[in-house]
C-alpha cells in the first residue's frame, strides 16, 4: 500500500533577543510603553526616576518637581474645583451662622469664580498630560542613549543643545506659555460662559444650561437677540468688512502709483502728508467727526448756512446714511495706513517688467492689469487677510463714530453695529455674558473659515518661491 505522507511546515521559531539589544529610536510614547525597560515604565507614575538613574541629576528633579506641584496644586485646590465646575457651578449666598454663639456672617462664594478656578484647573491637567508624554519620552530617551552611547547627556549639554541644535525651543518657550496664559485661557474662559445662564439676571449664581443660548440667537424667538437680527448683523459686518478693506486697498494703492510717478513733484511732501495723518490718534479724530456730523453739529450747520439744505442731513438717523457715512469716513481714516503699506512694495516691482511692456506697446491699463495688480496681490495677500479680519473687529470706527446708531426700538443692536460691537453691549451694557459669548464664539468661526479659505487659495501660499 502507497502511503501518502503529510508535508508537516516547520514550527515558526521566536526570534531571541540577544543580550546586547537595543531598544529602537525614536523615542516616542509608544515606543516607551512597548520597549521601555522597568526604570522607563516606573517614570510613567513616577517622574525622573529612568533620568535620575541614567545620572541627569537636574533633569530628573525638575521633571519630578512638576509631578509634585501639579499633585500639591490638585489636592489643595484643583479637584475641588473641578468637582465644582461639573458638580456645582451655582455657588453659594452669604448667610448668617452662629460659631460658638456668636452670629457669624458666611462667605459667599460666586459662580464667575467657581468657573474661573474650574476651568484653569482644566487647563492645567491638560498641560499636565501633555508634560506626562514629555516625560515618558525623556525616559526613554535617557534609556535609548545610555544603551547606544554608554551615557545620558548631563544638564549642560541639554543647555548647550537648546542654545544651539533646539534654538527653536528656548525661543519659543516664552511667547507659547504667553498665548497659553493670555490668550487660550480666556479664550476658553468665554467659551465656557456660552453653555450657563450668566447673564443680567444671574449675575451671581448661576448655572450650565447646555445649548440653550445658541438656540436663543438661532431661534425666531422675537426676544432682543433673535436669529434675524443676528443675520442682519452678520451680513452687515461682512459688507463692512469688504468695503472697508478693498476701497481703502485700492484709492489707497491708486494715491500711492500717482505719487510714486516720475512726472509727480514734490514726493516726499506728498508722503510726509499723509505720514502726519497717520500721528493724529484715531479715537480723536473719530470723536470729532462724530460730533462734526450730529443734527446740530458743525457740517449740517455750515450747509444750512450756505442755504444747500433745509434740514439736518440724517448722518446717523437713518440706516443707508449712517452705513454709508461709516465707509466713507473709515476712508479718510485707513487710506494713509495704506499709502504707508503699498509704497514701498510698489517701488520694488523690478523694472525690467515695465520696460519690456513698454516694448510691446502696452499702455498703463494693460501694465497694470497684468504686472502691478498680480505682483500686488500676491506680495499683499497676508495683509488683506489681517485687514478684513481687522476690519470685522474694527470697533474704534464703529463705536466712537455712530455708536452703532440708529437702533430699532426693542432691538439690542443697531443699523451699524457690527459682532464685536454688539458683543460689546451685551456684555458691558446689558450684562448678557452667555449671550455675547455666543456671538463671540460665531465671529470667531466667521473670521476662522474666511481666513483660512482665503489664504490656502492665495498665490502667497501655492507659491511662496515667486510671484504668479
Amino acid at each position: 500500500m502507497a502511503t501518502t505522507s503529510k508535508q508537516v511546515e516547520p514550527k515558526k521559531r521566536k526570534k531571541k533577543v540577544s543580550a546586547d539589544y537595543v531598544a529602537p529610536a525614536p523615542w516616542t510614547v509608544k515606543n516607551a510603553c512597548k520597549h521601555g525597560d522597568i526604570l522607563t515604565k516606573i517614570s510613567f507614575v513616577i517622574f525622573g526616576v529612568s533620568n535620575l538613574a541614567r545620572k541627569q541629576i537636574v533633569k530628573g528633579i525638575l521633571l519630578l518637581a512638576v509631578e509634585a506641584l501639579y499633585v500639591l496644586y490638585m489636592v489643595t485646590t484643583g479637584a475641588t474645583a473641578i468637582d465644582k465646575l461639573i458638580n456645582g457651578l451655582y455657588g453659594t449666598k452669604a448667610e448668617q451662622v452662629f460659631v460658638n454663639g456668636l452670629p457669624v456672617q458666611s462667605q459667599e462664594e460666586y459662580s464667575v469664580t467657581i468657573l474661573l478656578y474650574g476651568v484653569a484647573a482644566f487647563f492645567f491637567t491638560v498641560c499636565f498630560v501633555w508634560f506626562w508624554t514629555v516625560n515618558v519620552r525623556s525616559a526613554y530617551k535617557a534609556q535609548y542613549l545610555k544603551e547606544t552611547q554608554g551615557r545620558a547627556p548631563g544638564f549642560l549639554d541639554d543647555i548647550l543643545d537648546l542654545k544651539d541644535g533646539r534654538a527653536y525651543v528656548s525661543m519659543l518657550f516664552l511667547p507659547i506659555l504667553g498665548i497659553l496664559i493670555f490668550t487660550i485661557l480666556p479664550l476658553i474662559f468665554m467659551i465656557s460662559m456660552a453653555f450657563t445662564s450668566y447673564d443680567s439676571g444671574h449675575s451671581s449664581h448661576f448655572r450650565w444650561v447646555g445649548l440653550a443660548n445658541f438656540k436663543t440667537v438661532l431661534s425666531d424667538n422675537g426676544g432682543q437677540v433673535n436669529i434675524h437680527q443676528f443675520m442682519s448683523v452678520l451680513a452687515w459686518t461682512l459688507i463692512w468688512a469688504f468695503f472697508a478693506t478693498f476701497l481703502n486697498y485700492f484709492l489707497g494703492m491708486f494715491i500711492a502709483m500717482v505719487i510714486n510717478r516720475k512726472t509727480t513733484k514734490f514726493k516726499n511732501f506728498w508722503r510726509g502728508v499723509f505720514s502726519l495723518s497717520i500721528a493724529v490718534p484715531q479715537f480723536v479724530s473719530l470723536l470729532v467727526m462724530h460730533s462734526m456730523l450730529q443734527p446740530e453739529g458743525a457740517i449740517n450747520r455750515l450747509l444750512r448756512s450756505w442755504g444747500w439744505i433745509q434740514g439736518s442731513l440724517p448722518f446717523f438717523t437713518n440706516a443707508t446714511w449712517a452705513r454709508v457715512t461709516v465707509i466713507v469716513i473709515n476712508l479718510w481714516v485707513g487710506i494713509p495706513f495704506t499709502i504707508m503699506q503699498v509704497t514701498g512694495i510698489l517701488q520694488n516691482i523690478p523694472t525690467d517688467l515695465y520696460e519690456a511692456a513698454d516694448l510691446d506697446g502696452a499702455n498703463w491699463w494693460q501694465k497694470f492689469r497684468n504686472i502691478t495688480m498680480p505682483y500686488m496681490i500676491f506680495v499683499t495677500t497676508p495683509y488683506l487677510i489681517t485687514t478684513f479680519t481687522g476690519n470685522v473687529n474694527n470697533f474704534n470706527v464703529i463705536y466712537l463714530l455712530s455708536g452703532g446708531d440708529p437702533t430699532p426700538v426693542g432691538a439690542s443692536a443697531g443699523k451699524t453695529d457690527l459682532l464685536i460691537t454688539w458683543l460689546y453691549k451685551l456684555t458691558v451694557d446689558k450684562y448678557d455674558y452667555n449671550i455675547g459669548a455666543v456671538i463671540g464664539i460665531f465671529t470667531f468661526i466667521v473670521l476662522a473659515v474666511v481666513s483660512l479659505l482665503t489664504y490656502r487659495n492665495s498665490g502667497s501660499y501655492k507659491n511662496e518661491e515667486g510671484f504668479r
